[in-house]
Parts: C-alpha cells; structure tokens; sequence
C-alpha cells in the first residue's frame, strides 16, 4: 500500500504539467470530494463520461465503473453491517443492505455531492437518466477501489460518503410502503388489491392511476409516471389512512 501510493504519488507529480486547466480543475473536485489526491485522472474522467449517442462502441463511459462500483459498495456495507449487529438475524441485515443501497437513496447522496456538475461534457442539451447521481455514486466507488485499493476505498466511503451516523438514521426508515400494506394485510387476514391503469393526458404525457382496494372499499388511490411509482405512492396513502383507523379504534377502546 504505502510503496504503491508513493509510485502513484511520483507519476502524479510528472503528470501534472501535462493536465489542461480543466483537468486540474477536475481532478482538484473529486479529491475535495473523497479527501486524498487521486493518482489517476483518467479512471475518474471514465467515471464521469457519459455514453455516447453515436454508433461507435470504443468510447468509454461511467456504465462499467458503475457496475464494479456496485459490487464493492455492495461489499463495504455487508461487511460493515455484519460488524456492527453482532446479534441481528440475516433478515434484518438484508433491510438494512437494502434501505442503504436502494437506488433513492444513492441518488440523494449522489445529488448531494454535486456529481452530476462533474460530466465531462456540455449537458444542457442532453436528458439525463432520473439516477444518474445514484449511478456516478457507484462509478465513483469503482475509481476509487482502482485507483488504490479496496481497504482505502472501504475508509473513505465510510468516512466520507456513507457514514456510519448515516447509516444509523436509515434502520427506522420504510423504503416500501407496499411491503409494509402486505405484511398488515397477512397479520389481519385482510386482502388488499392494487388496480393499476395508464391514463394519457392531454398532453399526450401517458401516466398510470393506481387504487388500492381493501374488500370492497376504495381507500386511496394516486398517479405518477411509471407504474411501480403509482403502487408505491397509493400504498403509502393507504398506508397512513388504515394507520389512522387503527388509532381511532385503539382510543374508542381505551375510553370505553
């Protein structure tokens, strides 16, 4: 480790005055953001580059980092999890794997550190992906583990971008309302039903409506643009109204 890190240290020193001023900038960026001076600029600028839109298959883009990076963040946190909760059973662990990799939750941190502002190309003109944070979050932990190793790169992503305070606030967190409703209807005996359909605006926008039944009662229902977003949304809404009935009856039960 400290033999390779003084090589890389040398070839960075050498390569300096061969970097644009762009470069600099660039490679100034991602070591504020993961606090150490990163050796080779080029993983990075692959972490950044987006896919092209032309034929060729040559030009490398952040699609292979990112899937690299996914199995070393994938990792960090499993190894981390199973330190930390000596005593929790494999159930417990795989929610919490869960509530910390899942894609929403990526992409807030991505969002957070700015990452889509690093792109190596003009933007403005191009529709980025609703993930692409999430997705530059994980190409990012994949520079970093080539970059120098896999310990380093564990430190850093629990130091700097996945702290374990962080990670402390998600244990109480619902990532799936719809997990939640089924594991409600199971306890209760109760059937719950999800009836989904697509609407198409007069914007010619198509949008999907989703009611959640419960018997024969429509309890809530809600609209977004893709339909597991609607059956998450509606599940949250029924969520809160079958919470609050539960509530109403535990009280009338307390004061009668």
């Amino acid at each position: 480790m400290e033999l390779k890190s003084y090589f890389s240290k040398f070839l960075l020193k050498n390569r300096a005055q061969k970097l644009s001023e762009k470069d600099i900038l660039f490679r100034k960026n991602i070591s504020n953001i993961v606090g150490y001076n990163i050796h080779d600029i080029e993983i990075f600028k692959e972490a950044f580059s987006l896919k092209s839109s032309s034929k060729s298959t040559n030009k490398k883009n952040y699609e292979r980092l990112e899937f690299l990076g996914d199995s070393v963040l994938g990792t960090i946190i499993s190894c981390h999890l199973f330190q930390t909760y000596p005593n929790e059973n494999e159930g417990f662990l795989t929610q919490m794997k869960s509530k910390i990799v899942n894609r929403k939750n990526l992409n807030k941190l991505g969002e957070d550190l700015k990452l889509s502002s690093l792109l190596q190309a003009d933007t403005s003109q191009t529709i980025l992906s609703e993930n692409i944070s999430g997705n530059l979050l994980e190409a990012l932990i994949g520079a970093l583990y080539l970059d120098i190793d896999y310990e380093f790169c564990k430190k850093i992503v629990l130091d700097r971008i996945l702290t374990p305070s962080t990670i402390n606030k998600l244990e109480n967190k619902i990532i799936s309302y719809k997990g939640l409703l089924l594991e409600w209807s199971q306890k209760k005996k109760i059937p719950i039903k999800y009836e989904t359909c697509e609407e198409f605006q007069p914007n010619k926008v198509t949008v999907f409506r989703c009611h959640v039944w419960l018997h024969n009662e429509r309890i809530a229902n809600a609209v977004e643009t893709s339909k597991k977003k609607a059956e998450e949304k509606a599940a949250q809404r029924a969520f809160y109204v079958l919470s609050k009935k539960e509530n109403i009856i535990e009280h009338q039960k307390t004061i009668s």
